[in-house]
């Protein structure tokens, strides 16, 4: 038995979460470190090194967000129709590690906009069935805490990958290939780590029963409180736009351009630090609970960061956003994986992270356009009216679907 297995194996069993779920979260945390060291430096890579110009850079991050949103869909339907969830969570993490390479070696801009297209493609594939793998492996009173440990894992990845990148630039005199040659060695670590340490539970069919299939009358099965999980979330995403907002809001307020990456840093250990016992306590209370209490965080936040004269205030919305995604991401795929059949949660996840996704792309273009226009105070403002209603939305939906307020020992469909 390796180290990594032992070391999984004492985490589990101290935490009493199963050591396929430790495991996965490592796999996000190693693959976050490799991804964010590239993607922190990526647009001033392009700019002053490729000679692309801004436009180019939106195209490039748009054509591959977007494909990510899309073929989430479909890898986690296929992951239910194949029964095999961790073949498709490996080929996504395999293929986002194969691209990592092209961004040293690349000579020309389009090859760098082919690497991060894959690497958009790899996340695409693995998300869906990664989820659903999470929910298969976790017991159902745990659910709410193995999402949160994952979530925590993968959100210091985010802050972590973004330091080494920045002491590395400072300790080669700003030498881009060498901080992409070393985000390599963390994406090949994550991929060994999923193939040697998770184990995916057998599915047994009975006799005659049918593959899953994608198609209306599946996505009728899912049920009336899925749907309704899906509806609250695109309008909670709606309220939720870019992060790039709040570094833009920061630095308007004084913080140095060079200091500026300490705001996403800040927010991201937050979030960290929110998401398991957030987790966990949604498995003791109740989800939507919870996720209430995250909703109205980031009224909260809207609300510091519109009315905010100074750091100290941008600096208290900053961590009030952080605070609100350690309470509801986590707690939201916990709802999914509670509320959608077992056999279609690939699918579920699919259909929840694209509706997710394009209300979030939804909500920065609507942001963007407010703050050209009326200012950052008024975008902020915005974002809270938005999440007021969903707070609304959400309070309906725990009327029409009880369920959703089941406990979570015996939610689900199992």
């Amino acid at each position: 038995m390796s180290a990594v297995q032992k070391l999984a194996e004492a985490l589990s069993r101290r935490s009493a979460i199963p050591i396929g779920v430790w495991a996965l979260g490592g796999v996000s945390l190693l693959m976050d470190v490799s991804s964010e060291m590239i993607h922190a430096l990526l647009p001033i890579y392009l700019v002053t090194i490729m000679g692309a110009s801004m436009e180019a850079v939106g195209i490039i991050e748009g054509v591959a967000e977007a494909t990510a949103s899309i073929v989430k869909v479909f890898s986690g339907a296929l992951s239910d129709r194949l029964g095999r969830r961790k073949l498709l969570t490996g080929l996504g993490y395999g293929l986002a590690a194969f691209t990592k390479p092209i961004f040293p070696l690349a000579g020309s801009l389009g090859w760098v906009a082919a690497a991060r297209f894959l690497d958009r493609v790899g996340k695409g594939i693995r998300g869906a069935p990664r989820d659903a793998l999470i929910a298969d492996i976790a017991p159902p009173a745990l659910r709410g805490a193995s999402f949160g440990l994952r979530q925590t894992l993968d959100t210091v990845g985010a802050f972590v990958g973004p330091l080494i990148a920045i002491a590395l630039m400072a300790a080669t005199g700003g030498a881009f290939r060498v901080v992409f040659w070393v985000a390599v060695v963390p994406a090949f670590l994550a991929v060994a780590l999923l193939v040697t340490v998770v184990k995916e539970p057998e599915t047994r069919r009975a006799a005659g029963d049918a593959r899953p299939t994608f198609d209306r009358a599946a996505l009728r099965r899912l049920g009336g409180a899925y749907w309704l999980v899906v509806a609250v979330a695109a309008m909670f995403a709606l309220a939720r736009f870019s992060e790039a907002f709040l570094v833009l809001r920061v630095q308007g307020l004084g913080l140095p351009l060079a200091l500026a990456p300490l705001t996403l840093v800040t927010m991201n250990v937050v979030y960290a630090l929110a998401a398991y016992p957030a987790g966990a306590l949604s498995d003791r209370l109740d989800r939507l609970t919870v996720a209430a209490i995250g909703f109205y965080l980031l009224v909260a936040a809207d609300l510091v960061l519109a009315f905010a004269g100074g750091l100290a205030g941008a600096a208290l919305g900053v961590a009030l956003w952080g605070l609100h995604l350690g309470l509801t991401q986590g707690v939201l795929a916990a709802l999914v994986a509670d509320s959608a059949p077992a056999d279609q949660r690939g699918a579920a996840f699919g259909v929840f992270n694209f509706v997710s996704g394009v209300a979030a792309l939804v909500a920065s273009l609507a942001a963007g356009a407010l703050w050209d226009a009326l200012g950052p105070a008024a975008t902020f403002l915005a974002g809270a009216l938005v999440c007021a209603l969903a707070l609304v939305a959400l309070s309906l939906a725990a009327r029409v679907a009880p369920i959703l307020r089941a406990p979570p020992s015996g939610a689900g469909r199992k």
